[in-house]
């Protein structure tokens, strides 16, 4: 068995730290203190993971000051501890303020030594989650940024990344909408050979169907009505880098031939132009709705799909990523304390409702949610009313049909306008719905892009 992990006791009564000790000592190595600076000395020495912190500490036993001095000196020495305060059984208000004040938990006197076990475990794995995800992102170096995570499924993306990386073959990203495929992209760009080129990036489902060669291929001057002056596409500024074609599966058919003739000799001609240039891209494409379900419907080209499919790469839902939904929810939360500098972290009851719920929406739908708590929350900890979930995890219920209705309404329209990846005409197909009456919910739920 490995060295046992530190846990500092800090209480100034001698009894209770017996009992403690006691309880805990089997599975960690425990430190006491009685008062701050024997507190603090500790903090120095042995940099605890784990701390239970009693707030009443003397001069000032009813006070909880001694107590909420050391969790700031605590909160600078060491910031990844995890520090578990006690507070009296009738003062909810300190306990708050105290995970406000960087706190993992609180528990009320008398401690039930059953349930400080079971914090300090959780306690302890998270800290553990945070420690493998910092050792991650520092052995991989730069390419996974953004990427936050260190799930077993999210090892398996990783993993590809870095195999996939280095050769300039055209690799498939297939996952849901919001799971994160142009981050993945990006990764595989930073980590190959073409890292110091561009990384260009086009949605297929977002450009009207009509302007997409344009787009890709670029226009001569006078080439069509309003081409007022030569454009390069994107294949172009890509030049000895990589292009990005998220939702691949949205071209249009004309479109795929024409891709398709490019892959195959690396020449493109914009629209008008009598000569053909010579562009050197590494292709990564992506897409939310499975290629095959496309070729079997006649919606996709059979030979396309085996040329940019040399390798496909598959990013998990949150749902199947476990642990890491936190790891994501907390990094959000201090991406966006910008924008609300009170706020300071999650009521427990808010962690628990995050991991109990299924987020079809992915990680977008957790960082949109978490965003909008911190813009709108009234207090400094963010609860599950706050990021729209009950204290189970679910969606919280309304209180009339009206708004059950109107909640309905405006989730089928977010829904429908992801899967299209914000194309109106398809997200209104999907929904039955004329491009006007979209257009009147767009406004009416405040989706409308200002």
């Amino acid at each position: 068995m490995g060295m046992k992990t530190v846990l500092l006791l800090v209480d100034d009564d001698a009894e209770i730290r017996e009992q403690m000790k006691w309880a805990l000592i089997s599975d960690y190595t425990v430190v006491e203190a009685e008062d701050r600076r024997s507190a603090i000395a500790a903090v120095k020495r042995e940099a605890p993971p784990l701390v239970v912190l009693d707030l009443g500490l003397p001069p000032a036993v009813d006070a909880s000051t001694e107590g909420f001095a050391i969790l700031q000196e605590i909160m600078q020495l060491n910031p990844s501890s995890k520090v578990v305060v006690v507070t009296g059984n009738t003062d909810r208000a300190n306990a708050l303020a105290a995970i406000a004040g960087g706190a993992y938990d609180f528990l009320e006197k008398p401690v039930q030594l059953d349930l400080l076990k079971t914090v300090l475990q959780r306690a302890w794995h998270v800290a553990s989650l945070e420690q493998e995800n910092q050792a991650l992102r520092e052995n991989v170096g730069g390419g996974f940024d953004e990427l936050l995570g260190i799930s077993p499924a999210m090892q398996v993306v990783y993993d590809k990344i870095r195999r996939v990386a280095g050769a300039s073959v055209p690799v498939l990203i297939q996952g849901e909408t919001g799971t994160g495929k142009e981050l993945v992209a990006r990764a595989i760009h930073r980590q190959g050979l073409r890292k110091d080129g561009p990384f260009v990036a086009i949605n297929c489902g977002a450009i009207p169907d009509t302007l997409i060669e344009s787009e890709l291929f670029g226009h001569e001057k006078g080439s069509f009505t309003g081409a007022h002056k030569l454009q390069r596409g994107k294949v172009e500024f890509a030049h000895q880098g990589t292009l990005f074609l998220d939702e691949i599966g949205d071209l249009p058919m004309a479109m795929q031939v024409k891709l398709l003739r490019f892959l195959q000799d690396g020449m493109i001609e914009r629209i008008g132009g009598r000569e053909s240039l010579r562009v050197d891209v590494r292709i990564i494409a992506a897409t939310n709705v499975p290629l095959q379900e496309a070729m079997e419907k006649g919606r996709f080209r059979e030979d396309l799909f085996y040329r940019v499919g040399v390798v496909e790469l598959v990013v998990p839902p949150l749902s199947e990523r476990g642990e890491d939904v936190l790891i994501l929810a907390r990094a959000f939360l201090s991406r966006y304390r910008t924008l609300n500098t009170k706020v300071t972290g999650f009521l427990p009851e808010a962690t628990e409702a995050i991991r109990g719920y299924g987020w079809p929406g992915n990680v977008r739908q957790l960082e949109n949610r978490v965003k909008r708590a911190v813009l709108m929350t009234k207090g400094g900890l963010l609860t599950p009313e706050d990021l729209e979930l009950s204290p189970a995890g679910q969606i919280s219920v309304p209180i009339t049909l009206r708004e059950a209705r109107a909640r309905l309404e405006k989730d089928m329209v977010q829904q429908a306008l992801a899967v299209h990846s914000g194309n109106i005409t398809r997200a209104a197909e999907d929904l039955g719905l004329s491009r006007q009456s979209l257009y009147d919910l767009l406004q009416k739920y405040g989706l409308a892009k200002s």
